[in-house]
């Protein structure tokens, strides 16, 4: 799915570092005979590097190191040999290992070492000793000959800055937790790529375990690749298990994107250069993937996202030719139309994306921040996670390294955040894993709380593993990051609690009365959640044929902290005494004067009316106990009639219709509070005949 991305900066070094190094020859012994008595432990040092060589090519590192380590045993004073020793130990991701076979090689034969260097350069930069790589990325500039200072000049300019980032970094680093998920979730095989839900319920990753469609392991030892999935229950999660036909198949399938209700998923699909595909959640089971064709193209395609209310997607395409590309992968967005269609791939630009490579895109179901990998933007090494958000005209805010831990000198991707802003999910290959990869959490904490280190010399803790993370906490802080509120629940029967309902869920932005998306109740659980950033006042509607629609209304500032708020939702059967509150009708502050927001909330109503044309009804007005009992009366009489009236202006039958002012003898909530007395001052709707 992945494609691989060396962890270190080495474009420098390449396939030919096991070709014999034109090093001076002043202190390198040569594995030639006038050096050596012993020809047969010649010999078999000779063939040891052959070997190890041929494993090299085929990409076998560990095979590779332990022959050439033999040969070290008979030899341990070539130049060449330490540097391949140092180079495979490099690429398998051990820098630290690989450093003194770098510096003896380098002592051995200084002279036109350029390649030396930089692969040193690599090794100090992933173990953040910055200012030694600095310094031997200079020595490996100063070594290019004037062809070269084009080619690869610019890498190592770019290594450098990386080098200076990273000290900026560590020195003002985030406040985070980085904690291994464990084995319920990681395998000793390689595991990544994760996705979540906004309420963190549910997480997919994709894993390279033994799985029932792969009978033999690649070559690697891996399997292929399969999607696997956990359900949060407290703060446990589960023992992942396999999702099963038809995500996964005898094919490679893995992890792209989840929508924030965990019901639409994307898949990858690697046949044709790289595809995205789409599934959605029916009922207990998953329909057949098919091709996302709006943002798939001829290139190569590797993530997806999809915005809150499920009209955008944003992702990643190289050298897209339906739109120009700034540099290799770039970040997109398609937006469907008021009539369903998918628009043509729009370029978010070039404050976002680079003349490098962004990948790994994630948009938070807050509706305004994007998360992405680049290795363009100010790195520390290899790629970082940025954020950037959409601004009110449209553009987006200059990309944001969400900085140390979760940044590295490494590779750092495919980065996901919960809704609340305070826990994110990404992979990452660090000592202490349970297997080459591994899914980790991070937790962010507020600057209120003090970390305890449990190590004692926390430099040298830094500098010998800079990724693993030894914080003892009490409990994690939250900080108000996320301005999102996610409403979640169960719609079901209210005569028969047991019976859930694939109900519809609408959205309006009651300041606007323009519906914002839908959203449907799953059909065998009856579960839903529906993310809603800051900033708008929300009419929600949950409508089922043969039921009343039962109403809500969120007001939710645009400083608003994140909420999750539960609902237990039980539509009434339309019959006879049926009632319902009607939350989104707005009056005039002390007056009968409807607000232009209930408009969308009545007409709801009209529909019922329409549907069952032989229901009769009753409207009536409630308040709180603040004023007098005349005063109410009226009050809560004036506001029943104008819904009547809107009802008659919408061609309702008078004979169809009652009015009635009960002022605050039938309250729902206590008169002792103001958030009670807003509950208390209502209009319902009650169905007092069906025949």
């Amino acid at each position: 799915m992945m494609r691989q991305i060396m962890k270190y900066i080495v474009s420098v070094i390449t396939l030919a570092m096991v070709v014999s190094l034109t090093f001076g020859q002043s202190k390198s012994v040569e594995f030639a005979g006038k050096n050596f008595d012993d020809r047969k432990g010649l010999k078999e040092a000779l063939k040891n590097i052959d070997e190890g060589d041929a494993y090299y090519e085929i990409g076998d590192l560990k095979k590779a190191v332990s022959l050439y380590l033999k040969a070290q045993a008979f030899n341990s004073q070539n130049a060449d040999l330490n540097y391949k020793i140092g180079t495979c130990y490099l690429l398998d991701d051990d820098p630290a290992e690989a450093i003194p076979y770098f510096l003896h090689a380098l002592e051995l034969d200084p002279i036109g070492a350029g390649s030396a260097y930089s692969a040193l350069g690599s090794c100090y930069q992933a173990t953040y000793q910055f200012d030694d790589a600095i310094n031997a990325y200079q020595m490996a500039k100063a070594r290019l000959t004037p062809e070269e200072a084009r080619t690869k000049g610019n890498d190592l300019a770019k290594a450098i800055d990386e080098c200076n980032n990273g000290k900026e970094f560590l020195a003002d680093s985030v406040r985070a937790f980085i904690d291994n998920m464990g084995p319920a979730i990681n395998s000793k095989y390689r595991d990544y790529a994760p996705i979540i839900s906004a309420d963190q319920s549910m997480l997919v990753f994709t894993s390279t375990r033994e799985n029932p469609y792969t009978n033999k392991a690649q070559e690697d030892g891996e399997y292929d690749e399969n999607l696997w999935v956990s359900y949060r229950k407290g703060a446990k999660w589960s023992n992942a298990v396999e999702m099963g036909e038809p995500l996964n198949t005898k094919e490679n399938d893995a992890t792209i994107g989840l929508s924030p209700d965990g019901s639409k998923i994307f898949t990858y699909y690697g046949k044709k250069g790289g595809d995205i595909k789409i599934s959605e959640k029916k009922g207990d089971k998953w329909t057949i993937p098919s091709m996302f064709s709006a943002i798939n193209s001829p290139k190569h395609e590797c993530a997806a996202s999809f915005s809150y209310d499920g009209k955008t997607v944003y992702f990643c395409s190289d050298n897209d030719e339906r739109v120009t590309n700034y540099g290799e992968h770039d970040i997109f967005m398609c937006k469907m139309d008021a009539k369903g269609k998918w628009g043509k791939p729009i370029n978010l630009g070039p404050v976002v994306n680079t003349k490098h490579d962004e990948i790994g895109v994630f948009m938070h179901p807050d509706g305004r921040t994007l998360y992405f990998a680049s290795d363009g933007h100010k790195t520390m090494g290899g790629y970082d996670i940025f954020k950037t958000e959409l601004q009110d005209d449209g553009s987006w805010s200059e990309p944001e390294n969400i900085g140390y831990p979760i940044n590295t000198p490494g590779d750092d991707m495919y980065f996901v955040m919960a809704g609340s802003g305070t826990q994110a999910y990404y992979a990452s290959s660090r000592k202490g894993g349970l297997g080459g990869l591994d899914v980790y959490m991070i937790t962010f904490l507020g600057p209120e709380k003090k970390m305890t280190m449990t190590t004692e010399n926390n430099l040298i803790a830094v500098k010998a593993n800079p990724i693993q993370q030894e914080v003892v906490m009490e409990k994690s802080v939250a900080i108000k990051t996320s301005r999102l509120t996610v409403v979640k629940g169960i719609v079901s029967d209210a005569d028969d609690p047991t019976k859930f309902l694939d109900a519809l869920i609408e959205i309006t932005d009651n300041a606007t009365g323009q519906i914002l998306f839908t959203n449907n109740a799953n059909s065998v659980t009856g579960k839903f959640l529906i993310p809603l950033p800051s900033g708008k006042n929300y009419g929600i509607a949950v409508k089922k044929d043969g039921y009343l629609f039962h109403s809500e209304n969120f007001d939710v500032p645009q400083t608003s902290d994140y909420q999750e708020i539960n609902l237990d939702i039980k539509l009434m059967p339309i019959k006879e005494n049926a009632k319902i509150v009607l939350r989104n009708v707005f009056f005039e502050t002390a007056k009968a004067t409807l607000n232009s927001m209930s408009y969308t909330e009545l007409d709801n109503l009209v529909k019922i009316m329409n549907d069952n044309p032989k229901i009769k009804i009753e409207i009536g007005g409630h308040t709180d106990n603040v004023g007098s009992k005349a005063y109410n009366q009226k009050l809560s009489q004036d506001r029943a009639e104008s819904v009547v009236n809107y009802l008659l202006s919408k061609k309702i039958a008078s004979s169809r219709m009652t009015f009635k002012g009960y002022a605050f003898d039938e309250p729902i909530d206590t008169n002792d509070t103001p958030e009670g007395r807003a509950q208390n001052r209502r209009v319902e709707f009650k169905i007092l005949s069906n025949e």
